[in-house]
């Protein structure tokens, strides 16, 4: 039993080992998702969260330990959000068709979320750090810890909010888009990519690729408009 927890305590200094685990989580994660037919509250991401929060709990190890680690994971935020230029090219014909309501849509989404973390966060007495790190938190990740330390927030703050976001949306964007009747898969897409960023956007294709396609645009152009809008929004806070 000494000799297994001492293997445990060396391994758990292992930078590759929390990587390894992260992946193994994910691909579990993955397979719960498959097994239930993609349901909405099985997403994927929301699965591997919890599990990984439970491994790490069991196992005792702080998240700096296992950070150092998985930061590799971390590193890949900013290519895949380079990447997102991808699917806004290949589509680019059926997105000049749309520019207009799709600019329009853009305009608004990102206005409603900035205002709606301001005012509510004021109304309620909520700190104003905590304010600044919830003001981009419809973005990806890796732009929303940049925009917040930018602002003066916190940065680790602002991760979990996008998290908490991302998977809120991935779980009510296909039935609130059922229930709503909305069956273009662009304006399905759009919308998931805009209000709940990565996550909605892997839930939208799971669903259709063209869903997915316009999420990614969404997510990606929503990522531009708040870095430059979010500024503004907080010097109503002071």
């Amino acid at each position: 039993m000494t000799g297994d927890f001492a293997l445990w305590v060396y391994l758990s200094r292992t930078p590759l080992l929390w990587l390894t685990v992260t992946l193994m989580v994910y691909a579990v994660a993955d397979r719960v998702a498959t097994a239930t037919n993609r349901h909405p509250l099985a997403n994927p991401v929301v699965v591997a969260i919890i599990l990984m929060a439970c491994v790490l709990k069991l196992t005792g190890t702080p998240y700096p330990t296992y950070f150092e680690g998985a930061q590799f994971v971390h590193f890949l935020l900013g290519p895949a959000t380079v990447a997102l230029a991808i699917p806004l090219y290949e589509y680019r014909a059926t997105v000049l068709r749309s520019l207009a309501p799709m600019l329009a849509a853009l305009l608004v989404g990102s206005v409603v979320a900035l205002i709606s973390a301001t005012t509510l966060g004021t109304a309620f007495g909520i700190p104003h750090d905590v304010i600044v790190a919830s003001v981009p938190k419809s973005v990806t990740t890796g732009v929303a810890m940049g925009i917040a330390q930018n602002l003066g927030g916190d940065p680790t703050l602002a991760a979990v909010l996008v998290m908490l976001t991302g998977m809120t949306g991935g779980i009510l964007v296909t039935p609130l888009m059922n229930l709503l009747r909305i069956e273009d898969m662009r304006a399905r897409g759009f919308a998931a990519g805009l209000a709940a960023h990565g996550v909605g956007t892997a839930r939208a294709f799971q669903v259709n690729e063209v869903a997915g396609a316009f999420a990614g645009i969404a997510l990606g152009l929503n990522a531009l408009i708040t870095a430059i809008l979010a500024p503004l929004a907080v010097t109503f806070l002071r």
